[in-house]
């Protein structure tokens, strides 16, 4: 064996001339909490989270009482967003749109998607409890991330699309209550991130959507932790507020129903009063014809089938003579009259 062989071993100072294969040492890892002094805020974004911070006490705090209003923003909200994503990252039509003309189609498409919700409250409390089953899937992936590891992207596009198919159809079902529930924890989850902006630049945000893709992400700092924990505590104050004052005795059923009772209603009047009027007005017509009838006298009165005879005899002109019978002293006989009537002979004596 050459000696020489085992030289550079012995006399390199060079750790890589020996193991070649070593990792290089890596860098320590920073601290989440050192970053908070590097935030930068602009105009826009503050403008936008002051909006969103309006917004998100309006779901939170009058989410049930203003029904329609909330439908059109969800609609809107969601509409809005699939399409921005969908128009803003992928390619339509071999053509890469800028953001200014995706927002605008976002916005025209999630205007429509508002009047839809609003105008058609099945689509708008389906929406509206798919948004909810999302929100609890984003939380229950948020939470369970220090104790399993997700093996692939199937289990939060399962945990996302199974809950949120669930809530829609409970929405359906229990309509008030889970509307409630899904505009308190939405208006709640809208102040957190509000809040979030405002503490750590959308440090948490930018945590939960890694989660989401599972891609890596940077630990959250004790701040972060602390503002992911005032999302629960803002949807049961939601909810509270909402079931006992805001939300209590009123119902988004009479709301929708309201315009077609006030129609109903005036229907009935008038059917009510025209039936009045049909059933008066031949009360008022008996009445004028007995005011004005002839008195009757109490007396003899002739036979239908004495009338009859008469009026033969007259025919055959072998009778007594009618006009002897009319000038008879106060005897009246009316041979024009209905043969089932009567008619008065003697003196007009204890008339009524």
């Amino acid at each position: 064996m050459d000696p020489t062989l085992l030289l550079p071993v012995a006399v390199s100072l060079d750790p890589r001339g020996f193991n070649q294969g070593a990792a290089e040492p890596t860098e320590p890892a920073l601290d989440p909490c050192s970053l908070l002094s590097e935030r930068h805020y602009e105009v826009v974004p503050c403008v936008v989270c002051a909006l969103c911070c309006i917004f998100g006490v309006a779901y939170c705090c009058f989410g049930y009482r203003c029904f329609k209003a909330i439908m059109f923003l969800s609609g809107l909200l969601f509409g809005s967003a699939v399409i921005f994503l969908l128009c803003y990252k992928e390619r339509i039509l071999d053509t890469q749109l800028s953001l200014e003309v995706s927002a605008g189609i976002a916005l025209g498409i999630g205007v429509l998607c508002g009047l839809v919700t609003m105008l058609v409250h099945s689509v708008g409390l389906f929406l509206t409890g798919l948004l909810l089953g999302l929100l609890v899937a984003t939380a229950g992936l948020v939470a369970t991330e220090p104790f399993y590891e997700l093996p692939n992207g199937w289990v939060p596009a399962g945990a996302l699309l199974g809950l949120s198919l669930l809530g829609a159809v409970l929405a359906l079902r229990w309509q008030k209550v889970l509307t409630v529930v899904s505009t308190a924890v939405f208006g709640a989850a809208v102040l957190t991130l509000c809040l979030d902006y405002a503490v750590e630049n959308l440090a948490l945000g930018h945590h939960v959507y890694d989660r989401l893709r599972l891609a890596p992400s940077s630990l959250l700092c004790w701040c972060g932790w602390a503002v992911l924990a005032t999302w629960p505590a803002l949807a049961l104050m939601g909810i509270l507020l909402q079931w006992k004052v805001t939300a209590e005795g009123f119902s988004h059923t009479d709301v929708v129903l309201n315009r077609r009772q006030k129609q109903l209603q005036l229907l009935r009047i008038r059917q009510r009063e025209a039936k009045k009027r049909q059933c008066q007005a031949p009360h008022e017509g008996s009445y004028r014809n007995k005011a004005g009838a002839i008195k009757r006298c109490a007396g003899d009165v002739l036979a239908p089938s004495y009338i009859q005879s008469l009026r033969d005899r007259q025919h055959l002109g072998t009778g007594t003579s009618l006009s002897n019978l009319s000038t008879s002293a106060h005897t009246t006989v009316d041979l024009d009259y209905d043969s089932g009537s009567t008619v008065p002979l003697t003196t007009p004596q204890g008339c009524l």
